[in-house]
C-alpha cells in the first residue's frame, strides 16, 4: 500500500528544517530505522554530502538515520533496499534529469507504489505528479522527459502564492502560469501553500496542514479546498 507525504516545503518561516513536519514523519516512517535521501535537486551552493548531513540532523531528532543515494555504488540497489525514501527540494529540472541519468525514475515510482514510505518536499514533491510541467523552477538543464513518478493522478504547484493585491508588480502570477499550462493540458493542478501537504495512504489522498489549497481544472474557475479534503477521485 502506498504511504506518501507530499509537502509544499521543507522549512516554514522562523522554523528549522523539517521542524513542522517531524511529528507526522515520526508516524510516517515508524517502521524505519534508516531512510535513503535523494539530494539530486541541488544545483550548487551545497554539496550532496552537506545536504545529506542537514537532513540527517533533522531525522536524528526522531531516531532515524539517513544515507544519501550518492554514497552507494549502485543507485538502483539503494532504492530497492531502502526502508524509506526522502527526495528533497532544489531545482526540479535538475532532479528529473538526474533520475533519468541514473535510470531510476521508473524504479523509484514502482518502489513507492509497492509500499516503501516516501517523503517529498518542493522539487521532491513536484515529481510525485504526472509531470513536472507545473514547477516554479527555471529550466537550468534539459531533462529527457517531463514525465515523473505518477504517484498521484494530477500535478502539483508547491510553494503556491496567491496574488498580492497591494503589489505594483505587473508580471504573471502563479494562477496565470497554471492557466497557461491548462491552455494546452487537461491535467488538474493543485496549488499547495506553505505548511500544507498531501497524505497518501493506498488510493486515499488527503489534504493536511493548516492552510487551504487551490485547485485548478481546465476551463473552470479555481476553487479552494479545506484541510481534510479528499482528493482521491481527482483526475
Amino acid at each position: 500500500m502506498k504511504s506518501i507525504i507530499i509537502a509544499s516545503t521543507s522549512t516554514l518561516h522562523e522554523g528549522s528544517y523539517l521542524e513542522y513536519l517531524l511529528p507526522t514523519l515520526q508516524s510516517h516512517f515508524k517502521n524505519c530505522k534508516s531512510i535513503l535521501f535523494i539530494p539530486f535537486a541541488r544545483p550548487g551552493g551545497i554539496s550532496h554530502d552537506d545536504y545529506t548531513a542537514k537532513v540527517s540532523e533533522a531525522f536524528a531528532s526522531i531516531d532515524i538515520s539517513v544515507k544519501g543515494i550518492h554514497e552507494f555504488e549502485n543507485a538502483a540497489d539503494a532504492i530497492k533496499n531502502a526502508e524509506g525514501i526522502f527526495t528533497g527540494g532544489g531545482n526540479t529540472f535538475l532532479l528529473v534529469t538526474q533520475l533519468y541519468k541514473y535510470n531510476i525514475m521508473q524504479l523509484l515510482s514502482e518502489t513507492v507504489k509497492n509500499g516503501t514510505p516516501y517523503l517529498g518536499t518542493s522539487a521532491g514533491s513536484n515529481i510525485c505528479g504526472l509531470s513536472m510541467q507545473t514547477t516554479n523552477d527555471m529550466p537550468i538543464i534539459y531533462p529527457p522527459s517531463f514525465q515523473t513518478l505518477g504517484l498521484i493522478p494530477f500535478n502539483l504547484n508547491p510553494h503556491y502564492l496567491d496574488p498580492d493585491l497591494q503589489s505594483k508588480h505587473m508580471g504573471e502570477t502563479r494562477e496565470t502560469r497554471i492557466k497557461e499550462f491548462h491552455a494546452f493540458n487537461t491535467i488538474p493542478v493543485l496549488g499547495l501553500r506553505e505548511g500544507s501537504w498531501l497524505e497518501v495512504k493506498g488510493d486515499t489522498i488527503t489534504l493536511k496542514g493548516n492552510l487551504q489549497a487551490r485547485l485548478f481544472l481546465q476551463n473552470e474557475t479555481p476553487t479552494e479546498l479545506e484541510t481534510g479534503s479528499d482528493l482521491s477521485n481527482l483526475k
